[in-house]
This record gives structure tokens, C-alpha cells and sequence, in this order.
């Protein structure tokens, strides 16, 4: 007896068998234990699957947080640097005399989420204090940018921000108080 498969048999794992010049089809006992070997996963197996997913989960959302915390950090330095800008503007528009965060909204075009006396946007609490302009001195201003969850897995940030009318720069701290003048620069 011969066997013969042709390639598109072999895929489909068929035998046929040559007796007294007729073929057969040989693979009925064949195929029935092939299927009832094919088990899935024993208990073990798919435990350590299930482990291995967990810890990439673990670690992917680790990262995540963390990069949510640096985009939020510099979105916060960001919006300081603009909003210094605008105060700028208004300042040149009102005889030295600042904006509050309403005033900026309505005149330069701050975003109306900085609507009200401290406003959170993207994780931060931005603080405006300002000071009037008199005959001895200028206007003034300064801003801090602090998280407004800092410490823990659900941190928004890490760093607080610090800028005022007198200085040009941003200040920035990592320690978990506000930011102040003498603070290094960002």
C-alpha cells in the first residue's frame, strides 16, 4: 500500500490509500484523535499568561502616569509663560495696572479655563496676586503654578512654578513646596 498526498491534502492532513488501483480516504480515525489531542491551555499555562500580562499592565501604567505628570508639568510652565505675556499686553493697555484671570480672559484671550481666583487646569492650581500701581511704585504680579495632587500614585505633577513682574524667567522647585523668587530657573 502506498500513500500519496498532494500538497493541498497535506494541509488538511488527508491520506489517501492506494489499494487494487482505487484511493481511499484514510483519515477519519486519524482525524478524531488529532482533534481530541487538541486541548487548550492546561491551569498552570494559563496562570503564568494571566501573571505576565498583569505585570505589563503594572509596568505600562507606571509609565503612564508618569508621562500624564510630565505633560501636565510643562503644560503648567507653558501657561505661565503666556499668561506673562498677557499681563504684559494689559499692563501696556491699562497704565501699568495687571489683569486678573477674568480680566485676561475677556481683553487677551486667556482660555476660559482660567475662569475665577484659582483655577485648576491640567492637574495645576494657578494663584494671581497682584498689587496696584501707586506714585511710589509699579503694578505688580506673580503666579504659582503648584499640582494639585503632588505626591502618590495619582500625582498630578511634581514641581511647582513661580513668576512674577519683576523677574523674567520662570522659577521652578521639585520640592514639595510653592515656588519662590529665589528659586532656580526653569
Amino acid at each position: 500500500m502506498a500513500t500519496r498526498r498532494s500538497k493541498l491534502l497535506k494541509q488538511f492532513a488527508i491520506d489517501f490509500v492506494e489499494r487494487s488501483g482505487e484511493f481511499y480516504a484514510g483519515n477519519r480515525t486519524y482525524m478524531r484523535n488529532r482533534i481530541r489531542d487538541q486541548r487548550g491551555f492546561n491551569l498552570i499555562e494559563l496562570m503564568i499568561v494571566i501573571a505576565i500580562i498583569g505585570l505589563l499592565i503594572g509596568v505600562g501604567a507606571v509609565a503612564w502616569g508618569a508621562m500624564i505628570r510630565s505633560g501636565n508639568e510643562t503644560a503648567a510652565a507653558q501657561m505661565i509663560d503666556r499668561i506673562r505675556t498677557y499681563q504684559a499686553q494689559y499692563a501696556a493697555r491699562n497704565r501699568g495696572k495687571f489683569g486678573t484671570f477674568d480680566d485676561l480672559i475677556r481683553v487677551s484671550g486667556l482660555d476660559e479655563k482660567f475662569a475665577g481666583e484659582r483655577p485648576v487646569v491640567n492637574g495645576y492650581i494657578f494663584t494671581l496676586t497682584l498689587e496696584e500701581p501707586s506714585d511710589a511704585r509699579p503694578g505688580f504680579y506673580s503666579i504659582t503654578a503648584d499640582p494639585q495632587v503632588g505626591e502618590g500614585v495619582t500625582a498630578t505633577g511634581t514641581r511647582h512654578f513661580y513668576t512674577d513682574s519683576s523677574i523674567g524667567t520662570i522659577k521652578g522647585t521639585d520640592e514639595n513646596r510653592p515656588a519662590k523668587a529665589d528659586d532656580p530657573s526653569i
